[in-house]
């Protein structure tokens, strides 16, 4: 399973984005879309389209979602939590606009895709894969546009 993570789109995102996305199963945006219009050509893929509310977003999205894939448990969050939710293995976040893959020392993996718009501290623009093969540890590559 392929799953395209993005973050912090901020109401714009490169032309080139939708069709670099099409190859994923799923796409995860970490909040603040800003305006939900901003979503309507990865909608178009036909793909399923998790998102969560981000400090910007005023619309009714969810503040976490809990989703398990490929037998893991996934805790998808806009601002980082101080500590992963009881049951998380992976905590997916944006707000910093920084990638991050970071294992605590719980064991849990902290990701971050960074950001599409508005990248911070010298890091380009980006988002990520997340790729899921059964029998395997699950595989973040962070792309930069």
């Amino acid at each position: 399973m392929r799953i395209a993570v993005i973050a912090d789109t901020h109401d714009k995102y490169p032309p080139t984005l939708p069709e670099r996305l099409r190859a994923a199963d799923e796409i995860w945006h970490l909040g603040d879309v800003c305006a939900p219009e901003t979503l309507a050509e990865f909608e178009l893929l036909g793909v399923p389209l998790t998102v969560v509310l981000g400090n910007n977003d005023e619309h009714p999205w969810p503040l976490t979602r809990d989703l398990v894939r490929g037998g893991c448990r996934f805790h998808l969050v806009h601002i980082p939590p101080r500590r992963a939710p009881a049951g998380a293995e992976f905590v997916l976040h944006g707000h910093t606009h920084v990638p991050r893959d970071e294992t605590d020392p719980a064991g849990v993996r902290w990701l971050n895709p960074g950001c599409i718009t508005r990248p911070n501290r010298g890091a380009p623009a980006s988002w990520a894969w997340l790729i899921l093969e059964q029998g395997a540890a699950p595989r973040w590559t962070t792309v930069a546009l």
